[in-house]
């Protein structure tokens, strides 16, 4: 196939297509689930606001105390809360062991769930403990707190891997003829600059990238995520009037232009193919690394509550 054609269908592919039904129901309701738990969070921090910031020696004074200490009946519920949303949290790595279980939803669908729990669950955890981090639970809450972080960039390197094998497998010269193609085709319909979209689908040397080293590629590629933000911002503001730039936010939102929506969003997802196909042996090797480390402090963080809830069962707390 010409690199022409392979170009044409790719552009045609990366056509904006009508969301599914079941995809478009579940963002509905994880949308839905992330403003309750957003509410919740922000509730409980105004009405516990002068509470919490109480040193410790006056806030057996206070007369929210009684409700909101670790052992009071809010404190101790959020404990429960808390504890419940991160044991959740291990569904998603067992649903791959259990063949029933795993016959449920999408893994997409379970890993966006798996997200959610685990960014809630260290607000409810630090709200239980009055935001008082020592001794053993501090150390939990620290632990899982350091998990919910890798968490965040677990999902980001996930996002980075190609998922099918034929666009993991796409040599940079089928790539930059692919790129050449694209600019050429949209320059062609007068819609975007063809400067812009150079500017776009630029990407650092193949050779520099495989001589940086991990971290500074990982921050590379976040930069570079930002700046095509910048830059598709930029492709519609040259397609649209001051006022139509106002109402897009100077070209951060999309427009009512289809035309230039489509053409738009080609270039943008061939601009993120090609930085995730030259950055992609990096993406796998921090991946790998991150299952060491995100595992591991999962394990230990239930380890630790589990002691804590213990404790608290043989010390009368309950």
């Amino acid at each position: 196939m010409s690199a022409n054609a392979t170009a044409s269908s790719r552009l045609a592919a990366a056509a904006p297509l009508a969301v599914p039904d079941a995809e478009r129901s579940h963002r509905v309701r994880l949308y839905a689930l992330y403003a309750l738990a957003i509410a919740i969070n922000l509730a409980i921090f105004v009405y516990g606001f002068d509470y919490y910031k109480l040193s410790a020696i006056d806030r057996p004074f206070s007369p929210k105390h009684h409700l909101l200490r670790p052992s009071g009946p809010v404190g101790l519920y959020l404990g429960f809360f808390g504890v419940a949303l991160f044991l959740g949290i291990f569904l998603y790595p067992i649903r791959k062991h259990w063949p029933w279980l795993a016959t449920i939803g999408s893994t997409r669908h379970w890993l966006d769930i798996h997200i959610l729990m685990g960014l809630t669950a260290p607000a409810i955890i630090a709200f239980h403990s009055t935001l008082k981090f020592k001794g053993l639970a501090g150390m939990a809450f620290w632990i899982m707190f350091a998990v919910s972080a890798s968490g965040v960039v677990g999902r980001y390197l996930y996002g980075q891997i190609p998922r099918k094998v034929t666009t993991a497998e796409l040599s940079m010269r089928e790539l930059q003829d692919l790129q050449v193609h694209l600019a050429q085709q949209l320059a062609a319909q007068n819609l975007l600059p063809e400067a812009d979209l150079r500017a776009l689908l630029r990407l650092p040397d193949a050779n520099r990238v495989a001589r940086l080293p991990i971290v500074v590629a990982i921050i590379y590629m976040i930069l570079l995520d930002v700046a095509r933000k910048f830059r598709v911002a930029r492709l519609r503001r040259h397609a649209l009037r001051s006022r139509e730039s106002l109402a897009t936010l100077f070209g951060f939102l999309p427009t009512r232009h289809r035309e230039v929506e489509r053409a738009i969003h080609a270039a943008a997802e061939e601009a993120a193919l090609s930085k995730r196909v030259l950055f992609l042996s990096r993406s796998q090797k921090v991946f790998h690394l991150w299952h060491v480390v995100h595992k591991p402090f999962s394990y230990a963080f239930a380890v630790l509550a589990l002691i804590h809830i213990g404790l608290q069962f043989v010390l009368g707390y309950f």
